[in-house]
């Protein structure tokens, strides 16, 4: 059969399936059937197009840097074709394009396959990249089998880019053309390009790993502390730290190294561990801008108090001399301690909460980041009341600031004597007309005698944007920075019972398999997240101990992309069938109607390691 032959048969395939829901069997590629029943649950129209743009995305990622070789090969070798070769992250968001023809980059910018637009599947249906998320595997999708109308003119080749070791899908490799220049060779060269990117991903790897051992090297070298050096999954650590560290105290130290490295390059601090020792330590990224090397050199203070530090201990100042507490500041932090001890006891959480409770003892205004989820809103209000028992807090949504809003603040300002925060939740969220108003309240809040504090809250993923709110920065006198749950896993046990007397009259309790389940979980949507999960869990089990086949599908995972909402049900199912079948890989796969082949294949991609 020949092309034309081949594109009526399909369209006409694709014209059934729109009108019934169903496809003559051996009419068209299983995975473009699948493809177009997915697209059609996830609510995909074959009209109205739905491609969404990200500002967000990382142009200089390892990926790009290690795609830029090949990328650039692929150009020269293709230069007489008219195509387009396009490089996404491991979220199906274009990051790169390079057109080897004027004309299908034109076109190709009408339907937005362009940097920053989101080409998953459950937004643009079957498609080049997508498609090859969703089935875990290459495709060449060409004229009507795309389900949109606006992607029929093309032919899409796609393949994905898996990293060599922990073989999850980090982007796709795209070469997409008009159909009538279309060839099958396009698929072959794809997934010979895709490959080659997957071994400078694997000898990028082997030269960081590297990297770090020197680095570990060098400074086991010059120190006589212990050290331990970190990427991902590979820890080194000298005699000494062997010595002096248990796992426990091990495991605290690497968490609060990354969560320090988030933020800087390199930076020191003191912390006291799990067991009551006091070390300081300095975190030093072996590539600036990389926080995935990190060597921590470690020193524990002789004769340490077990409380949480006093300001004296952590308050430095540019001169590098300890800033003596207030008295105030001291109860403050004492508070603190007292009322969170259930809450956590990772060192980036104490400190955190001993921050706050400092800098409201101290009246100073507050500006308090932290991800998405991660409680700063509560943190604030508890500790500030903790700080003044008489006083009232009074919360405002930025999002809900215009022009005419905020009489009743400055009103209660003007007439009240008694200690009140104005708490602004979510700056970020600013419009124009809000950061000006916010500006103002802020000046007259300031000119005021009244007793009035301010605190106001902000994802720090936003703090490089140009958003409105960054005029308002020079109103806070300290920053502080809530860690995410990733940051202090340690805190779980504590953070657990905490939400589940939240939760139920009842008092629960997680069995410790399910507390492991619980414990293995990277938590993206932080504290959030993990009331929601215990939420569910609660439902399936309103009575006795709650078990881990109880808890949602994506806690028994540890994949690090965000999974479609199709990809989710799969996963929650296969998380099911492993639950039903006691594990066995085999029974799992027969119960799902799929292969193991496939079955295992899907275990890699969603990051489920044990049942």
């Amino acid at each position: 059969m020949d092309a034309a032959d081949r594109s009526v048969r399909i369209a006409a395939a694709r014209a059934g399936f729109l009108s019934t829901g169903t496809v003559q069997l051996g009419s068209v590629p299983d995975v473009v059937v699948a493809s177009w029943r997915r697209s059609h649950d996830a609510g995909v129209t074959s009209e109205s197009f739905g491609a969404r743009y990200h500002e967000d995305i990382d142009t200089s990622s390892r990926l790009v840097r290690c795609a830029q070789p090949i990328l650039s090969r692929l150009t020269e070798e293709t230069a007489d074709l008219p195509l387009s070769i396009a490089l996404t992250d491991s979220k199906a968001r274009v990051l790169r394009r390079i057109d080897t023809s004027r004309t299908i980059g034109l076109r190709l910018d009408k339907v937005s396959l362009a940097p920053g637009f989101d080409y998953a599947e459950g937004h643009v249906g079957t498609n080049g990249v997508g498609t090859v998320f969703e089935s875990g595997q290459p495709v060449f999708v060409v004229g009507p089998e795309h389900f949109h109308e606006q992607l029929q003119p093309f032919a899409c080749a796609g393949a994905p880019i898996r990293d060599p070791l922990s073989g999850r899908v980090e982007g796709v490799l795209d070469i997409s053309c008009l159909s009538e220049s279309s060839s099958p060779l396009m698929h072959s060269l794809v997934r010979s390009a895709a490959q080659d990117i997957e071994r400078v991903l694997l000898q990028d790897r082997s030269h960081r790993q590297q990297a770090l051992f020197e680095a570990f090297m060098r400074a086991d070298a010059r120190s006589k502390t212990a050290i331990i050096a970190m990427d991902g999954n590979l820890v080194m650590s000298n005699s000494l730290a062997q010595s002096l560290l248990n796992m426990a105290e091990y495991r605290a130290i690497q968490e609060h190294a990354s969560f320090l490295v988030a933020h800087h390059s390199r930076a020191t601090d003191e912390i006291e561990l799990p067991t009551g020792k006091v070390v300081r330590m300095r975190a030093t990224q072996v590539a600036p801008g990389d926080t995935a090397g990190v060597i921590i050199e470690i020193a524990v203070r002789a004769g340490a108090p077990t409380v949480v530090p006093q300001p004296a201990d952590v308050a430095e100042t540019s001169t590098g001399v300890p800033t003596p507490p207030s008295r105030a500041a001291s109860l403050s932090l004492m508070l603190a301690a007292k009322t969170f001890g259930s809450s956590g006891q990772s060192a980036a959480w104490k400190r955190a909460c001993a921050d706050i409770g400092r800098a409201l003892a101290e009246h100073r205004s507050l500006l308090v980041l932290g991800e998405t989820g991660t409680g700063k809103f509560t943190l604030i209000a508890e500790i500030y009341h903790r700080v003044n028992p008489g006083g009232r807090s009074m919360l405002i949504d930025a999002v809900d600031i215009s022009r005419d809003s905020w009489g009743d603040a400055e009103h209660a300002m003007e007439q009240t004597k008694t200690p009140t925060l104005y708490l602004v939740r979510d700056i970020e969220a600013l419009s124009t007309d809000g950061a000006e108003r916010l500006n103002e309240f802020l000046i007259a809040l300031a000119d005021t005698e009244r007793p009035a504090y301010i605190a106001a809250t902000l994802s720090d993923a936003t703090i490089d944007s140009e958003l409105p709110f960054r005029d308002l920065l020079v109103h806070f006198q300290q920053a502080v920075t809530v860690p995410a749950l990733r940051h202090r896993t340690e805190d779980l046990a504590f953070l657990v019972p905490r939400v589940l007397a939240k939760l139920s009259s009842q008092q629960r309790h997680l069995t410790p398999a399910a507390m492991r389940v619980v414990m293995r979980y990277s938590w993206p949507r932080n504290i959030r997240q993990l009331e929601e999960a215990l939420r569910s869990a609660l439902g399936k089990r309103p009575v006795g101990d709650i078990e881990p086949d109880d808890l949602p599908g994506y806690c028994h995972t540890s994949a690090r992309r965000q999974l479609s909402g199709l990809e989710s049900i799969e996963r929650d199912a296969i998380v099911k069938a492993l639950h039903d079948s006691d594990g066995n890989r085999a029974q799992a796969a027969q119960a799902l109607g799929i292969a193991r082949s496939s079955l295992y294949r899907k275990l890699r991609s969603f990051g489920i390691e044990t049942i």
